[in-house]
């Protein structure tokens, strides 16, 4: 059965590159990456629809969770893990289940992947509900143990996503909506932590990139989340209300201090002449977003 598989397929364009100079062995990896971001382009429309689903999810009290084995598994739990540094959300947000637990993501413990009862079992443990979206993520689109967490929760009626690198894989057609990003066959036979692992790693960045900037915590192109907790926080938040507000760096410290140390209140506050209570209301009934506000 793998013999078939994308993923699992000889590349003729590296049949011999362990007979080569470094550098030219290198062109190699390089050229077969240059493959990576045109087969994710292909699966916009797919990622759109999975960024919508996670707003809608989010706004009605709901969370994004991530699931995978291996590679798969460690690129989600990265993507979850940098989402409350970059916007400053809740760790539970966004979350990342790994087959094997913390222990799994530094030191492989490939067993696990085959029971789909564990899948279930992990994504049950995070409390996971019929108003999250569950994000399966598999290179071969067969793992086990991500099949099985998204049976269960297509079993609760919640939204379910399939990241996968195979055509027509079994995730694919398990879920509400599939991405697969097809790369082809590895530099190295089967290693799918090289052209899989990295569109992976790019459709897991819009994901969620694009998931916080449809909720507000982008203005722009600038985190307006930020929370100045330390010195080098505080000097990004007031950069980035002297950019977005077009105020001093200045006059920008004294919105921040005004508006409570919240930067999109700052920023609104400036751009506005408003006061903090008006400002708050405002973005209150705009749901946090500054350009709806600013209408």
């Amino acid at each position: 059965m793998l013999e078939k598989l994308l993923t699992e397929q000889p590349n003729p364009a590296s049949a011999s590159i362990d007979t080569l100079p470094t550098e030219d062995a290198l062109r190699i990896v390089n050229a077969e990456d240059g493959k990576i971001a045109a087969a994710v382009e292909r699966e916009i429309p797919a990622i759109a629809r999975a960024v919508d689903a996670a707003v809608a999810a989010i706004e009605h009290g709901g969370r994004l969770f991530y699931l995978g084995a291996g590679t798969s598994g460690r690129l989600g739990v990265l993507d979850a893990s940098e989402c409350p540094p970059t916007f400053s959300v809740p760790p539970e947000m966004v979350q990342g289940i790994m087959a094997g637990g913390e222990a799994a993501l530094s030191r492989a413990t490939e067993t696990t992947e085959d029971d789909p009862a564990i899948g279930v079992r992990d994504l049950l443990a995070r409390g996971f509900t019929e108003r999250d979206v569950l994000v399966g993520i598999t290179a071969s689109g067969r793992t086990p143990y991500v099949l099985g967490a998204v049976a269960e929760a297509n079993r609760m009626g919640a939204v379910t996503v399939g990241l996968s690198c195979s055509p027509d894989s079994e995730l694919a057609r398990a879920v509400s909506i599939a991405i697969t990003p097809l790369v082809g066959p590895e530099v190295v036979a089967g290693s799918t932590r090289m052209k899989a692992g990295t569109a992976q790693k790019l459709v897991l960045n819009m994901l969620s990139t694009g998931t916080f900037i449809r909720l507000g915590y982008v203005y722009g192109n600038l985190m307006v989340n930020v929370q100045p907790k330390n010195v080098k926080l505080v000097d990004r938040a007031r950069r980035i209300v002297t950019q977005a507000a077009g105020v001093t760096y200045e006059r920008a410290g004294e919105l921040m201090a005004e508006s409570g140390n919240s930067v999109r209140v700052a920023i609104l506050m400036g751009k506005t002449g408003v006061g903090r209570e008006a400002a708050e209301r405002r973005l209150a009934a705009a749901g946090g977003r500054i350009s709806k506000a600013l209408e």
